[in-house]
């Protein structure tokens, strides 16, 4: 795990929070953002009389991380950890998903659900650092982050115990709706960020942000024009496009050169961030849809997955220009599967490790270089070369017959055909019994 820089309050007294304390009850660590929803958290958990050591992650979100932590402390935080985790979030998390093309339900690309249990981990350390025998977070009880965030910390803690507000009852009867929490927020002086001009709650890292709540709750209604900020409207984006070569070793891109500038970047975080940038100033990686939650109910959600999005593109071509047709079969059904174990919150399971590992060996000869174009929101593929590549321009070629005699694909389709011809001959059958 990198190294968290922590600060503590060093004994300060806090007047942000109530004198009146239960019981204590030891500490726990919470999964801190700043935001209103896990400030009045932290307040209320001192009520409840925890020790509250808050950890917010840095995980590509644009977030002013010093104004953070002074707000946890002023609340009553004992101490603060802001952990850089942004390398380890591509490298451990994004690169296995771009192996795996994973993709849930056809369209999402898995942003939330990858950063999850990269948090977690670096929670459950922490936690541990501190002999902390509690974690909290502010996840929703109708959503999926719950499962995401508390399947991951039991996986790397058994013995670590979850406070949930937004499940019990003491808290959730008490804070019904956004009112009551802004109430209680004004009552022990927590800034409130929330302002009419964004009626919808936004989840941000590295990969991608979501949209979700409020006025988007309503299926029908189309995204307001300001409600995008990782990627420009496509109509009003460059007229000329960047036209790039990814360059992958066993399916992970190791470098990136822009044809048109000579730009180039290899180490993994910069590598992510560049391509953010050119996809986002292309409006790249939006997408709109109702999805199925774990949890059993349908929801709506926003999504831009800039860098994402020309990766997805890209590995795709390259791995089926060099795997097996047969070993790829194979792969694309364990891609599925992948992608709704970690949707579904299971990183750490043993199903999802081994999956891993497979996936992983399917990409030992997924290696070359891919160039495409990136323009008004589309990534188009101009052309792909590798020293693994399964394609044989003379075998496949119309002008050149090559190691092939086409007189043998005749006997190939009769015995396909001989099948098919079964299957109607006894569909006839039925069909004229049943006209007699």
């Amino acid at each position: 795990m990198l190294q968290a820089r922590a600060q503590s309050t060093e004994g300060s007294r806090t007047p942000a929070v109530s004198d009146t304390m239960a019981q204590p009850k030891g500490t726990v660590v919470l999964a801190y953002s700043g935001g209103l929803d896990t400030s009045c958290i932290l307040v209320w958990l001192k009520e409840q009389g925890y020790d509250v050591i808050a950890y917010l992650a840095n995980i590509g979100q644009k977030e002013d991380f010093e104004a953070a932590r002074k707000k946890a402390l002023a609340l009553g935080a004992k101490k603060v950890y802001i952990e850089d985790v942004s390398r380890e979030f591509v490298e451990s998390f994004i690169w296995p998903a771009v192996q795996a093309n994973a993709l849930y339900e056809d369209r999402y690309l898995l942003g939330t659900a990858l950063a999850r249990p990269c948090i977690a981990r670096g929670l459950v350390g922490i936690a541990q650092q501190e002999r902390a025998a509690y974690i909290a977070h502010g996840a929703t009880g109708k959503g999926n982050d719950q499962v995401r965030f508390e399947l991951s910390c039991y996986a790397l803690c058994p013995k670590i115990k979850v406070v949930a507000p937004w499940r019990l009852p003491e808290f959730y009867q008490r804070f019904p709706g956004r009112r009551e929490l802004m109430d209680y927020a004004k009552k022990h002086g927590i800034p409130v960020p929330v302002t009419p001009q964004t009626p919808w709650s936004m989840d941000e890292n590295l990969m991608h942000i979501s949209y979700e709540a409020g006025i988007l709750e309503n299926p029908k209604n189309q995204a307001p024009p300001g409600l995008y900020t990782k990627t420009c409207d496509p109509a009003k984006s460059p007229d000329t496009p960047d036209v790039l070569e990814i360059e992958f070793e066993r399916g992970v891109p190791v470098k990136v050169t822009n044809t048109g500038d000579g730009a180039t970047r290899s180490s993994a975080l910069e590598l992510f961030v560049y391509l953010n940038d050119i996809a986002g100033k292309h409006g790249v990686g939006r997408i709109d849809i109702v999805e199925n939650r774990f949890v059993g109910m349908k929801s709506r959600g926003i999504y831009e997955t800039p860098a994402g999005t020309i990766l997805y593109h890209a590995h795709l071509d390259i791995e089926a220009f060099t795997m097996d047709r047969e070993v790829r079969k194979i792969k694309q059904g364990l891609s599925l599967k992948f992608s709704e174990l970690v949707y579904n919150g299971f990183w750490h399971s043993p199903e999802c490790e081994f999956l891993r590992e497979c996936i992983g060996r399917s990409q030992e000869s997924v290696v070359g270089t891919v160039r495409l174009s990136v323009f008004k929101g589309h990534v188009y593929i101009l052309g792909r070369e590798s020293p693994r590549s399964l394609y044989n321009e003379e075998l496949v070629s119309m002008n050149v017959q090559g190691d092939y005699e086409p007189a043998d694909a005749t006997g190939f389709i009769n015995i396909n055909s001989l099948r098919l011809k079964e299957y109607h001959r006894l569909q006839s059958k039925v069909t004229v019994k049943q006209d007699e």
